[in-house]
């Protein structure tokens, strides 16, 4: 009878050990080891027996080597919001604050990649990529602040053409009983704060034919969404152009002006450490749809058109922000 006493209380002080070290195997086959050890062992000091035993070589124990769920839950559990939170916004930024902000502050750091034989049109208020073949900018790139849009400048609709392109451009009259109209892809209303920006924004090198109903309906609001976010968050970055590709129809007699299908808008805040984007495609037709419903993400729009957008960002960044959009992320979206 006392054997099975005795038998009983080491497999409850077993049960106890197992329960103590959270599951593992490993610190309680340490433990008796070393309760053996005093037994046999006449060299070996005693030490301390209530001590929690040392590490072992656990390659040598046949034991498990995987954390139990008790002690996973347990270091989750320990572990303090805010040293997660702080986690995420390194994984965020990727690189220093100050290194980020001496990124975004270089000269032309909003423009699209830009190839040896591109033709740029730089103005004071934005640049272009313009491609001779379909008499169109591919893409439009401008910082839009807050300012730019409290002015009170008034826009005079002279459409001219635009003596900085090499090649020259399409001229007012190509759009006449077109069908369409001369469809500005830096607006005239993001800079109502200096008429000579203004003024620039009708060179026909910023203009493409756009669906009167488009113009004046969707991507009308569209314009004006982005400059709701200029005035909210002080600064953004916008690229806007048609989506150009081979067969397009036409319009014009004095030059043939290619008459794009869709169009797009991308956008980039960045405070750093915190970066977002979003981008926008639409076709060239009216639409009563909602702005969210045309939220893609700007890889989608780098793919179609193959425009590399914000090279200058470090990868890290702008991989994570050109591969979704998150439209739930914008003011008023």
């Amino acid at each position: 009878m006392p054997n099975n006493t005795l038998l009983l209380l080491i497999i409850f002080f077993t049960i106890g050990l197992f329960l103590h070290y959270r599951g593992k195997s490993q610190p309680v086959v340490a433990f008796w080891g070393n309760v053996k050890s005093i037994f046999t062992d006449e060299n070996s000091p005693l030490g301390n027996p209530y001590k929690s035993p040392e590490p072992v070589d656990y390659d040598t124990l046949a034991v498990d080597t995987q954390p139990s769920s008790m002690e996973t839950s347990s270091k989750i559990t320990q572990k303090p919001a805010t040293d997660y939170r702080k986690k995420i916004k390194r994984q965020e930024a990727d690189v220093p604050d100050a290194e980020l902000t001496q990124i975004v502050n270089q000269r032309d750091f909003f423009m699209p990649a830009v190839g040896s034989n591109d033709q740029l049109v730089r103005r004071v208020g934005y640049t272009l990529k313009y491609v001779e073949k379909y008499e169109l900018p591919a893409w439009v790139a401008y910082i839009l602040q807050q300012d730019q849009i409290e002015g009170k400048e008034e826009r005079e609709n002279r459409f001219m053409p635009d003596p900085a392109v090499r090649s020259g451009t399409a001229v007012s009259t190509d759009y006449t009983r077109s069908g369409y109209d001369r469809g500005h892809m830096a607006p005239a209303a993001d800079f109502k704060n200096s008429y000579q920006v203004m003024k620039e924004t009708f060179y026909m090198s910023n203009i493409c034919p756009q669906e009167p109903q488009f113009n004046r309906g969707i991507w009308l609001d569209l314009e004006k969404m982005v400059r709701a976010w200029a005035y909210k968050y002080k600064k953004i970055y916008v690229v806007t152009g048609p989506v150009l590709e081979p067969g397009l129809p036409t319009i014009g007699r004095l030059n043939k002006v290619a008459v794009p299908k869709q169009f797009y808008k991308v956008v980039l805040y960045i405070n750093p450490p915190y970066a977002k984007g979003i981008a926008f495609l639409m076709n060239n037709e009216p639409s009563n749809a909602p702005l969210t419903k045309f939220v893609v993400s700007i890889d989608q729009v780098e793919r179609l058109t193959g425009v590399d957008f914000f090279p200058r960002l470090p990868d890290t960044i702008e991989d994570r922000v050109e591969a979704k959009s998150m439209a739930g992320e914008w003011y008023r979206m």
